[in-house]
């Protein structure tokens, strides 16, 4: 099942096209996923759409977690070594846009990281490990855009505000339930811009998967529906590159997760 948001309403992506979300479980979609994926087998008469008007499949998480350092060739390329445990910051949920969105630049130097995005669907606390998919429902593309400067500024540093300006959280195109892929452990990241490969990896090569993730976060905080966790960014992010590479006025960067879907982004420079 993949649910998007087209016009500001949830819809099902089939074969044929869109079908909207009947009324009554389209105010929650997450907490009426369960709900949603009994319907969706009857659900007939999808129509055409233009994938540029997608949205934020989510557009109000309550809490968006982020983890930093979760493969190895960018925890090396980053010259740190392997983290002994998770380390999280939080992204702020003003930063969420949609999959094929225009992203304004502020001054500074402004990098890519794409990411898989696991999607909670049920609240959870305390989960253990070998349950740590169970909250998860969906899993979507994303992006952790990140203003360098900002985010390394001061001693320690403290990554959120740098990565919280407004479009640099973009996710989509839709919310991909499990069932549809075939190993939900182990998908191909692929991102693009102008045109050449600059991140390649898989997700089987995370250092701390999806249910340490699920499972370390809850043992701090209940996580709810709708909860957004980026999962970590492999290695050929901008800053770590010689020379140094950031995104300008123009660029097209695409962002493509293997059964989950694709992400095209234009920049402009950010208005005084």
């Amino acid at each position: 099942m993949r649910i998007a948001r087209l016009t500001g309403r949830p819809v099902l992506l089939t074969d044929e096209g869109a079908i909207d979300v009947p009324d009554h479980l389209a105010d929650d979609v997450l907490a009426r996923w369960d709900d949603i994926l009994a319907w969706s087998p009857t659900a007939t008469g999808g129509r055409p759409y233009n994938p540029a008007d997608l949205r934020a499949p989510v557009e109000s998480a309550r809490q968006i977690f982020a983890v930093a350092l979760n493969y190895r060739p960018h925890t090396a390329e980053a010259g740190y070594e392997e983290p002994a445990s998770p380390l999280v910051f939080t992204k702020f949920p003003t930063c969420l846009t949609g999959p094929y969105a225009t992203i304004a630049l502020p001054p500074g130097h402004v990098d890519w990281e794409l990411e898989l995005v696991a999607v909670i669907g049920r609240a959870a606390h305390r989960v253990p490990e070998e349950k740590g998919w169970d909250p998860v429902v969906a899993l979507t593309v994303g992006q952790d855009i990140s203003e360098r400067i900002s985010q390394l500024a001061g001693s320690p540093a403290q990554f959120s505000l740098g990565k919280s300006y407004p479009g640099f959280g973009p996710i989509g195109p839709a919310l991909v339930g499990l069932d549809e892929l075939t190993d939900r452990d182990d998908l191909e990241l692929i991102c693009e811009l102008n045109g050449e490969t600059v991140q390649h990896d898989r997700t089987a090569n995370m250092i701390f998967p999806i249910p340490r993730l699920v499972s370390y976060l809850s043992a701090f905080c209940t996580l709810l529906p709708g909860d957004l966790i980026f999962t970590g960014t492999p290695a050929g992010v901008g800053n770590r590159r010689v020379p140094r590479r950031f995104l300008t006025p123009g660029d097209e960067l695409v962002s493509r997760i293997g059964g989950v879907g694709e992400m095209r982004h234009r920049f402009r420079r950010a208005t005084p």
